[in-house]
């Protein structure tokens, strides 16, 4: 008989999941997905149905990991809100499944393609996913100087603020990413926000905002002239504007790089087009829901 389901709330999870613990998982998961040889992962591209009367879309990301015996699904309501509204532009859960019974990742690219010296970091935009990637990016790298530059100035500086004061707040994209290392776009733009002429040759652009066929943040210059990576080929092509619009070619996916069966040509300008998969919250649910129990065995 299975046993009832449990529910993990957004604190707990916050402190049983490490970024150190997890990395190495996901960089795992995902060059089992880029060898396509073996059944063990089965990771379809996200299913999407338009809520176009709230501006938005309802998504489903499911992944069956055979072998570690994981069955996830990733449920998420996404919808383009105006500069200001105090509505979430995001609602996701994560279902971690027994698969007998049916109850109920931009890092690892950074270290493989940034710059071997990077120490500018720069975010456009300055929403939970900005503030996830900063924890990260600053958890597991060190950089001289990081900036934040956001739609309005007062967002940005609320970042700055949430930070401790560790962040520049800009004025523009533009003064944000010149002579930036490594940049991270996670903005709510349907339009570019990037531009290939601002960066310096050889820095690393983290994708990860404009996850719709029409929408974008990085202008035809930098797709064009830059190398490009992706989480999932298949993704990218159906899901990326900013690919799809360019006309822009994926060279190699993240787990090419950690197979060994494609180059991280870190000394050239690089894009990482992030999507997300189903597979990277099914590995890390497995680890918070491993942790969790764990945890509550011995109590």
């Amino acid at each position: 008989m299975a046993a009832a389901p449990v529910v993990i709330s957004q604190d707990e999870v916050r402190s049983l999941l490490r970024y150190r613990d997890l990395i190495p998982r996901l960089e795992d998961a995902l060059a089992k997905f880029s060898r396509r040889d073996s059944a063990d992962v089965i990771q379809p591209v996200r299913s999407t149905v338009p809520l176009r009367k709230h501006d938005g879309y309802f998504g489903l990301m499911p992944t069956y990991m055979e072998n570690d015996g994981v069955l996830c699904t990733k449920v998420l309501c996404f919808y383009k809100r105006q500069a200001g509204s105090a509505l979430p532009s995001v609602q996701s859960t994560v279902l971690i499944l027994d698969p007998e019974y049916g109850n109920v990742q931009a890092v690892s690219t950074a270290a493989l393609l940034m710059p071997a010296r990077a120490e500018v970091l720069a975010i456009l935009g300055s929403g939970h996913q900005a503030r996830s990637h900063y924890s990260v990016f600053t958890e597991i790298f060190t950089f001289k100087e990081v900036r934040v530059w956001s739609q309005t100035r007062a967002s940005a500086e609320r970042f700055s603020d949430w930070a401790g004061g560790a962040v520049r707040v800009c004025g523009s994209a533009e003064e944000a990413v010149r002579g930036a290392d490594v940049i991270v776009t996670v903005t709510r733009a349907t339009e570019p926000v990037l531009l290939g002429q601002w960066i310096k040759p050889g820095a690393h652009v983290a994708a990860v905002g404009a996850c719709r066929p029409d929408w974008r943040e990085l202008d035809d210059a930098l797709m064009k002239e830059a190398v490009v990576y992706a989480d999932s080929k298949e993704g990218a092509k159906a899901e990326s504007g900013d690919i799809i619009l360019s006309g822009a070619e994926v060279f190699a996916e993240l787990g090419d790089i950690l197979n060994g069966t494609s180059p991280a040509h870190r000394e050239k300008t690089t894009v990482f087009k992030s999507l997300g998969m189903g597979l990277e919250d099914a590995v890390s649910a497995k680890l918070v829901f491993d942790r969790w129990r764990a945890k509550n065995s011995q109590t």
